[in-house]
């Protein structure tokens, strides 16, 4: 299965935080599944951490490496068609980082790993 992690997944999963679901934690462990982050879950992380509402317990840039060595962790690039993409996902849900997450989704045919209920109004696929 291919995977996009949500931000916040990544986080707890880097910190091994126990908001992690049980579920979550077996699809991340399973190799036969292919992990993916968008970099717009990096700008969203550096924005928050340079805001102070976000503290990590390493610098982004040491877990995105980190995760990327241990869990074959694979960025995904924002391209035009994202950016695009997003302007025809309905509004019932506001944050523009998921926005784009959701569109980046369906572009790609990812399954969102998170627990954000509120992407389920949209045509993606969810687990947690």
């Amino acid at each position: 299965m291919r995977l996009l992690l949500d931000t916040h997944t990544l986080i707890w999963m880097a910190s091994l935080d126990d908001k992690l679901s049980e579920k979550a934690k077996s699809l991340i462990l399973d190799t036969d599944n292919e992990l993916f982050l968008s970099v717009a879950s990096i700008w969203e992380m550096s924005i928050k951490a340079s805001l102070g509402k976000l503290i990590l317990q390493q610098p982004i840039e040491q877990i995105i490496n980190q995760q990327v060595q241990t869990n074959g962790l694979q960025l995904i690039n924002i391209e035009s068609a994202h950016a695009l993409a997003v302007a025809s996902l309905p509004w019932h849900h506001r944050d523009p980082f998921d926005r784009l997450i959701m569109a980046q989704s369906q572009l790609e045919n990812l399954t969102i790993l998170g627990c954000d209920t509120a992407m389920d109004a949209y045509d993606i696929k969810r687990l947690w």
